[in-house]
């Protein structure tokens, strides 16, 4: 057996495989079921990969459903598979394997493609190699395989019949002889190893072959191991289901063994996170991965269908926009509705129009077997059945499909039902609102103050839908109601955070005769459910400053909102602070103390980022009206910005203390937004003050209501990289950064793009990958340049590119740049970023060779990073501690700083860099030359950038490899090798292997 790396799991299946190969191991027989694009047969193709990996021969036998209806068919194609590609034992010459025959990507089968309907003669899904044996290939007769040497005469001639290789009997062939043959082939190929029989639609297999694998796995040793797919049938019969002494079949009928729980693995669908790394995969766009996952439920093959869809669209698709569902994604939808039969899907409408569908409501809507259809849904996966009968749609595509296919008399009467029997007196005028088509000013007026009764309520999502419904149910002869109406209806809907109403109604009221303001506050409503994405607006800021021209509450509006969208989409904080301030005065004028105190709140974010004296003097101003004007929880950006900036200076414990009271009144009576942010906030301050647990938790808080309310996760992910960097994996947090990144571009955040870039680069550097690390942070200085940032505690990549820079040999750019950021640090106060200039700086002084300076500059440093309590940073002093004194041949004291990191580490939960403190600290991490430098002294004088080519070239490298390698040019891995043999006084690369050698 021959040993290889492990393939990587697909998206979101590593527990899923491990419990595969827990199951095979300990039983040998998995059965993987789920619905159809749930990702059975991936989960499949990546456990036969491993196998093969590790040398065991496996057969892959994928069924179509016309097999159920030819006897044997199943059992013939994977004879003649083992027949046409293994070479028998006994033969006295081996038979050359047949060319593998073309095969889909693995990405057709992701994107949708049905694995079941592949030919016998096709491969199995995905780039398996060779060794692994596809059910169907059939190069030449059975006989010359030499197949029929083992058997004895009367199963040789049973399976000759099986697979047509002979004719067949009047009395067919011999059940026995041939039970016992398939057996006997199966055991005989176990002679040559381990096997893995992978059968992917074990649903379609007919009966005769059915019983022949149970009766052969029955037989079989245990190194014959199986993985049985499925995809359950829940309307078998479906032309009479519920017929009058109906007796179903066998739920064991088409199974290869009887199942245990043990032996049933079920595919569930994927988290949201999981369907955005699914998306980023395929190289999708992941901006709407929320959305997108709520479309699927979940459902990789429906997400791919829905995130194609998006992708394919001729201009982008804005988050205050419907997701395009047509296609390939509706076509996906209507095969899974499909299957249904008449009865069960005209149930499953009636449950789509409710507001809250359930068993009894549908079944007195009309429906008197709405259990039966609901539970048969349920097998079908398209539905979800609570304890008190409430129905849930797995995939949101699901009821859109249903409503969308149906044809208007269809809904009408549907909605006509459900009104008569609603309890809620808000449900029922909805009903009767869209029961009908023909506007009516008195269910208008209806409809319109059951949308301030579920305001009230505080069911904002309904409160949108039922204004929007009031404003399209006036009839067109009262044409100012409608479009006050249309107003109110864009105000709720961004409200209640719903882009898609937003932008309905404010297309609506645009295509009619509005007077300015209406226009301009219906254009606002839609900026404001825009969330992170404001690219591409252009056009509505423009006709908003230009209606709102002689309005100074309505100018002090749009000024706002341009304020926001200078910074965010253009990156121009001047601009952006201009507009604020603008913002600001006309309220004032105006008295409306609420937009003065969110002019204001962003007037003094701008002053912090530009490094202004007066900044918290502006949002202490703020702060004093908004506590003035609203009651906590509501709308809080002053005080939620003053948490900010307790957080920028390091002032952890403050910073804390304020959130935690003000975040359970958020999450009561504030926005959505406003919760994520405080989510964030306290997941970046947790990882400050090294409470890593608690970071993670936070941050993957504000991903799920991120995600969960459709919006950007761009600033989600950039948090969870800052929290998996703390204490969860270095891997895992470069992942969570390069989403962001990728999410910040499609959105055009400026802001956010700099922020996940420098936490990537963050992670390169510490992870060793310098040259990209370097890459990556000098794009950070770039953008927070064109961004005139000053502030450096806002963002601290100064003290990151330094350390790059040095490990790169660029000593003297990394102390100019030193040198350009401490005094503005002195300047504002900023005390922890002059520590964290000192720890770069005490690097440089070690690499100048004055490591007694460095040691001494490295023990302060750590020290002040104690008492000002941020552990992590202390953490990371001393790791930087033991490699100078590494270098000054301490191993005393280097093990001794490196012990007291490792417990600051341990304390904090911080893993990653607990790991990292385990390391030998000699270069960059243990590896092939670590420690090198304490056993060859002379190595102590080489730089780091100097000891990394240096172990290159002596491991063999050319110059134009290392160049390659460490991402420099030629010329200069030339001027280092020359730096490199003077200080080590060699003059050739072998003189220099034998130097590095202890």
């Amino acid at each position: 057996m021959t040993t290889a790396p492990q393939s990587p799991a697909p998206v979101g299946r590593e527990e899923l495989l491990t419990r595969l190969e827990r199951a095979l191991h300990t039983r040998g027989r998995a059965l993987l079921t789920g619905p159809a694009g749930v990702g059975k047969t991936e989960v499949a193709l990546a456990e036969a990969a491993r196998a093969e990996a590790r040398g065991e021969t496996v057969l892959w036998l994928a069924t179509l459903p016309s097999d159920r209806e030819i006897p044997g068919a199943a059992a013939a194609a994977l004879v003649a598979s083992v027949a046409a590609t293994v070479t028998w034992p006994g033969l006295g010459t081996s038979r050359p394997e047949p060319p593998a025959p073309a095969v889909p990507s693995a990405d057709t089968h992701a994107a949708g493609a049905d694995p079941t309907t592949e030919p016998y003669g096709a491969a199995a899904p995905g780039a398996l190699a060779s060794g692994i044996l596809t059910a169907g290939v059939l190069d030449s007769g059975i006989f010359s395989s030499g197949v029929f040497d083992q058997l004895p005469g009367p199963q040789r001639t049973a399976v000759a019949m099986l697979c047509r290789e002979a004719p067949i009997d009047a009395g067919g062939w011999d059940p026995i002889a041939l039970r016992l043959g398939i057996a006997r082939i199966l055991r005989a190929l176990t002679c040559r190893g381990p096997v893995l029989l992978v059968v992917d639609g074990v649903q379609h297999i007919d009966a005769d072959s059915a019983d022949l694998l149970r009766f052969a796995l029955h037989l079989a040793p245990p190194s014959l191991r199986v993985v049985a797919v499925e995809t359950p049938e829940p309307y078998a019969e479906a032309h009479e289901p519920y017929r009058e002494g109906h007796r179903t079949e066998d739920p064991h009928a088409a199974h290869l063994w009887v199942p245990s729980e043990a032996d049933v693995l079920r595919v569930p669908p994927l988290h949201a996170d999981e369907i955005a790394e699914l998306l980023i995969h395929h190289r999708l766009p992941s901006r709407m991965a929320g959305r997108i996952h709520r479309a699927s439920g979940g459902n990789p093959r429906l997400a791919l269908a829905v995130g194609r869809s998006l992708a394919d669209a001729r201009t982008p698709v804005h988050h205050a926009e419907a997701l395009t569902l047509s296609g390939r994604a509706r076509d996906l939808a209507r095969q899974l509705l499909g299957a249904a039969p008449p009865a069960v899907r005209e149930t499953l409408l009636l449950a789509a129009l409710a507001l809250r569908p359930s068993a009894t409501l549908v079944r007195r809507a009309g429906r008197p077997t709405a259990e039966a259809d609901l539970a048969a849904a349920e097998r079908a996966d398209l539905v979800s059945l609570s304890e008190d009968g409430s129905v849930t749609f797995t995939a949101g595509l699901l009821p859109s499909t249903l409503v969308h296919d149906a044809c208007w008399a269809e809904r009408s009467a549907g909605h006509a039902a459900l009104a008569e029997v609603v309890d809620d007196p808000v449900e029922a005028v909805r009903h009767r609102a869209l029961a009908t088509e023909r506007p009516d000013e008195e269910l208008a007026a209806e409809v319109a103050a059951a949308a301030d009764l579920a305001r009230r309520r505080g069911n904002s999502a309904l409160a949108a839908e039922l204004a929007l419904l009031a404003a399209e149910s006036t009839p067109g002869r009262h044409g100012t109601r409608r479009i006050a109406r249309l107003v109110d209806a864009a105000e709720e809907a961004a409200r209640a955070a719903r882009a898609d109403l937003a932008m309905r109604a404010a297309t609506d009221l645009l295509a009619r005769d509005a007077g300015p303001s209406d226009r301009v506050r219906a254009r606002l409503a839609v900026l404001d459910t825009a969330g992170q994405g404001l690219t591409g607006l252009d056009e509505m800021y423009a006709h908003a400053m230009e209606d709102s021209e002689g309005d100074t509450a309505l100018r002090a509006a749009v000024q706002l909102r341009l304020a926001v969208k200078y910074v965010l989409a253009d990156g121009d904080p001047e601009r952006s602070r201009t507009a604020a301030v603008e913002s600001a005065a006309l309220a004032a004028s105006m008295g409306d103390p609420r937009l003065a105190v969110q002019a204001l709140t962003v007037q003094a974010r701008m002053e912090r980022a530009l490094g202004a004296p007066d900044a918290e003097a502006v949002l202490a101003q703020a702060r004093a009206l908004e506590l003035a004007e609203r009651p906590l929880g509501i709308r809080n950006a002053a005080q939620i910005l003053t948490i900010r900036h307790a957080l920028f200076d390091d002032r952890l414990t403050d910073a804390r203390d304020e959130l935690n009271a003000l975040l359970p009144l958020v999450q009561r009576r504030g926005s959505v937004e406003d919760t994520i942010e405080l989510f964030s906030t306290l997941a970046a301050i947790e990882s400050r003050r090294g409470a890593c647990a608690a970071a993670l938790s936070h941050a993957g808080q504000a991903l799920a209501l991120t995600l969960e309310a459709g919006l950007s996760p761009g600033p989600a992910w950039y948090t969870l990289a800052l929290a998996e960097t703390a204490g969860g994996s270095f891997a895992r947090a470069a992942s969570y950064a390069r989403r962001s990144v990728q999410a910040s571009e499609e959105e055009g955040d400026r802001v956010f793009l700099s922020r996940s870039r420098y936490a990537l680069g963050r992670v390169q550097l510490i992870t060793g990958d310098i040259a990209t690390a370097l890459e990556t942070l000098r794009r950070v200085q770039a953008d927070e340049r064109a961004q005139s940032t000053v502030d450096p505690s806002m963002l601290r990549w100064h003290e990151e590119l330094a350390e790059a820079l040095l490990a790169q040999d660029a000593g003297d750019e990394a102390l100019a740049l030193l040198a350009e950021v401490r005094p503005v640090a002195e300047r504002l106060g900023r005390s922890t970023v002059l520590l964290g200039c000192d720890r770069a700086y005490a690097l440089c002084l070690a690499a100048e060779g004055r490591t007694d300076e460095a040691a001494e500059l490295l023990t302060r440093t750590a020290e002040s990073f104690g008492r000002a309590g941020l552990p992590l940073e202390r953490g990371r002093a001393l790791i930087a501690l033991a490699r100078v004194e590494r270098r000054r041949r301490r191993r005393s004291a280097a093990q001794t700083a490196l012990h007291e990191a490792a417990s600051v580490f341990e304390r904090a939960g911080a893993a990653p860099w607990l790991a990292l403190a385990s390391e030998t600290p000699a270069g960059e991490g243990a590896g092939p030359g670590a420690g090198v430098e304490e056993s060859v002294p002379a190595l102590s004088s080489l730089t780091e950038a100097e000891l990394r080519l240096a172990r290159l070239v002596g491991q063999g490298a050319s110059n134009q490899e290392a160049a390659a390698k460490l991402y420099l040019s030629v010329k200069t891995v030339e001027a280092r090798l020359t730096r490199i043999y003077q200080k080590l006084d060699v003059r050739s690369r072998a003189q220099l292997a034998t130097a590095l050698r202890p």
